[in-house]
């Protein structure tokens, strides 16, 4: 199959995630809060397992000096790009509803067209990566399309216009694999530098945004299933990794 339609067929995959809140338009918040976290802890699973199973690995093999210093490069780039988007949030409380569900929208456009960037990248430097990237990507994606939802309805927009525009914001992620995809061959000289930076990147995803959100749970029952979803999410990226290399 030609690495051009994998790259689309994956980020429409990734695209269509944001329509996953047509399965919560009947539940309560506190249900879905609850659902939200324990595919956190899957996330933080799925999002490790891909660096250390996957894309280090990968680097690795290029015997790069330099590995090291891209995926801290990839941190640190992640973390700026972060503090771009999340000033869309308002914490200082002066944005109304109405104007922080758009810039909500806005900063999603901007981040899923980063992972359109991110998956075409691993497609075009390496068709099994490209798929354990998906999944990653999938994986974060999941929770977080949920609590936009929930956000966007919270911010007055009905459940089918919230299940729309978060649509449109997601499907900037086929742009964004375009852009990869058509420029690639000019800086291909870049794989070396880019797989270990999105390494960085799912580091920081994991590590600064995620767990944090664990770590909101008090410790108590909740700690055991934490961690088995957190091993799940590990042992996902641990299989695929036995699969493509026998």
């Amino acid at each position: 199959m030609p690495i051009l339609l994998l790259i689309l067929i994956s980020t429409l995959a990734v695209s269509l995630i944001s329509l996953i809140g047509i399965f919560f338009i009947r539940i309560k918040n506190e249900t879905l809060d609850r659902f939200i976290r324990h595919f956190v802890s899957f996330a933080v699973g799925g999002l490790l397992g891909a660096v250390f199973f996957h894309l280090l690995p990968e680097s690795m093999e290029s015997k790069e000096p330099s590995i090291f210093t891209y995926v801290l490069s990839g941190i640190v780039l992640f973390f700026l790009i972060e503090k771009f988007l999340y000033w869309r949030h308002c914490h200082d409380g002066r944005c109304d509803a109405h104007t922080f569900t758009y810039l909500i929208l806005l900063g999603d456009g901007v981040h899923n067209l980063i992972d359109g960037l991110i998956i075409s990248a691993a497609f075009v430097a390496d068709v099994y990566l490209g798929f354990v990237t998906t999944i990653a990507v999938a994986a974060h994606e999941i929770p977080q399309e949920i609590g936009d939802f929930g956000i966007l309805v919270y911010g007055g927009f009905s459940k089918v216009k919230a299940l729309l525009y978060n649509l449109l914001s997601a499907i900037t992620s086929i742009a964004g694999a375009l852009i990869a995809y058509l420029s690639f061959d000019k800086v291909i000289w870049l794989k070396d530098f880019l797989i270990p930076c999105i390494a960085g990147g799912f580091i920081y995803i994991a590590l600064a945004d995620l767990i944090p959100e664990l770590h909101k749970e008090r410790v108590g029952k909740k700690l055991p299933l934490q961690l088995v979803l957190i091993f799940i999410g590990l042992l996902l990226m641990w299989g695929l990794k036995e699969i493509f290399e026998h």
